[in-house]
């Protein structure tokens, strides 16, 4: 099964480390030494966005391969 030309998911990540990135950033030059608390907060996002991002990649993966059996096995069955 081909991958699409344009991920959703791959888009969404990639977007969300760069929102990210540039709000650490930010926060650093607006606030100096009194922004590590905050830096963390949105490490933490950032990370969760990811393991969340991952876990609809792997839940999609495991749905098109299920559907993808079931088509294989009904094929099958029709053959015999």
């Amino acid at each position: 099964m081909p991958s699409p030309a344009f991920d959703k998911l791959r888009a969404l990540a990639i977007g969300s480390q760069a929102i990210g990135l540039i709000l650490i950033m930010t926060l650093e030059t607006v606030m100096g030494n009194a922004a590590r608390p905050w830096q963390g907060v949105v490490l933490a996002g950032m990370l969760a966005t990811a393991l969340s991002i991952a876990l609809v990649r792997l839940y999609r993966r495991n749905l098109a391969r299920k559907r993808w059996a079931e088509r294989l096995e009904a094929k099958d069955h029709d053959d015999a």
